[in-house]
């Protein structure tokens, strides 16, 4: 229901099927009966929407807010995200309040449909009934779209979602949302944002390859269609514990801080969902996320005098030190800094393989203009360049990280090019 449910589809089969429910025969409106639909739900249900950020999957470039048919790409097939506009006939408009209820908590659709976890009802199984309620009652006041999708493309077996009841017995364990004891309001706020509606972990977990999360290593960072989500816990290096709350918040809500900018997939989460958020929202997800527990990063740098190192340096005073300074410091909300940087510093090179060959387009929101973006070096440095100057960045200026191996970017740019970028 989220981009960031999207970008979780691409993980594996049973995290990249959207959910889609089977037309219903056609019936009156009227016949179904709802219990939300006083403006404040729908005012409230707007607001969480955002949050949960339905209208990146559902809403197709150019097309109808959330008629659906937005192309997932996927290592097994594409899909086509769900009309979830209140059209009887190829939307949601003759759910009942339990079939909406029962998709999001327990990953069952209209008639009784398995659902794939790329529509994140794992998560979403910790929201309130009256939060998902909400939500039905701002997506019945939107415009009706017929726009018939047919979501599931993909090939046998793996278009079977029969398969769903071993995932489910294995991986997904349905209940709401319950506050930890000796924590403040706060705290449980941000728990209930990040574990439900914003699910997360959908991105910022590693998944099993059945694509299950990895509870060990919850919201330690996790592989996507070539980019990385970071570790999003208290990590003082390769997490937000050298961030101040207010710097996660400014981050969330600007897509920059003094310490680094969006780009990427997490660019799009902050444009259409957390920049819309409250502070109060914003600051409880902080602090919450600053109090998840990680194991501790490397402490030992890679020796100056390295070959890698040296190499690294050169390649870093000619074509990086104009934007990020030669100290590494870079210039605040412009261009991000290397020094203490946690995407730099981060256990896998990933999201700074792509940027360098790439480039990146800062995010731009109403809070903050686009920024300048950094060109792509995909045809001036070789891969052992690349993976050079990766390496010194990540053990430079007080930076501690594994070196980048010329045969990590080869990797990166092969599945680049097989994606159409640059």
């Amino acid at each position: 229901m989220s981009m960031r449910s999207t970008i979780a589809a691409a993980l594996s089969l049973l995290v990249t099927s959207a959910a889609c429910a089977r037309a219903a025969p056609p019936v009156e409106r009227a016949e179904i009966a709802h219990d939300h639909q006083s403006f404040e739900d729908i005012e409230r249900g707007r607001y969480l929407a955002t949050l949960a950020d339905c209208t990146a999957c559902h809403t197709e470039p150019g097309g109808k807010p959330y008629a659906g048919g937005r192309a997932i790409e996927t290592p097994f097939g594409n899909l086509l995200a769900p009309n979830i506009t209140p059209d009887i006939e190829t939307g949601i408009g003759s759910w009942a309040d339990d079939d909406f209820v029962n998709a999001l908590q327990i990953g069952r659709s209209h008639g009784g449909t398995r659902l794939y976890p790329a529509m994140p009802y794992p998560y979403y199984t910790k929201m309130a009934r009256e939060d998902i309620l909400a939500i039905r009652a701002y997506l019945d006041a939107l415009e009706p779209v017929y726009h018939p999708v047919h979501s599931n493309q993909l090939p046998f077996p793996f278009d079977i979602r029969a398969s769903m009841i071993g995932w489910n017995w294995l991986f997904f364990t349905p209940g709401r949302f319950e506050p930890a004891a000796g924590k403040s309001d706060e705290w449980n706020r941000g728990a209930y944002l990040v574990q439900g509606p914003g699910h997360c972990g959908a991105c910022h977990t590693e998944k099993n390859f059945l694509g299950g999360d990895k509870n060990s290593e919850a919201l330690q960072g996790g592989t996507l269609q070539g980019w990385f989500s970071p570790n999003v816990t208290g990590n003082p290096r390769q997490g937000l514990g050298s961030w101040s709350v207010d710097d996660v918040v400014a981050y969330l809500k600007t897509g920059q801080n003094r310490i680094g900018a969006a780009t990427g997939p997490m660019a799009e989460v902050i444009s259409d969902s957390t920049s819309h958020l409250t502070d109060a929202d914003l600051k409880a997800i902080a602090v919450y996320l600053k109090d998840q527990p990680s194991p501790p990063a490397p402490t030992t740098a890679m020796a100056a005098d390295d070959p890698a190192m040296k190499a690294g340096q050169a390649i870093y005073k000619d074509q990086c030190a104009a934007c990020h300074r030669d100290d590494g410091t870079g210039v605040p909300r412009i261009f991000p800094a290397m020094k203490g940087n946690p995407d730099v510093q981060s256990a896998n090179p990933t999201t700074l393989i792509r940027v360098v060959l790439h480039g990146t387009q800062n995010v731009a929101t109403p809070y903050a203009p686009t920024g300048a973006a950094m060109p792509s070096f995909f045809w001036k440095l070789t891969d052992m360049q690349v993976a050079s100057v990766l390496t010194y960045v990540r053990n430079s200026w007080g930076n501690v990280a594994p070196a980048v191996s010329a045969r990590d970017v080869s990797s990166g740019r092969a599945q680049q090019l097989s994606q159409g970028v640059p």
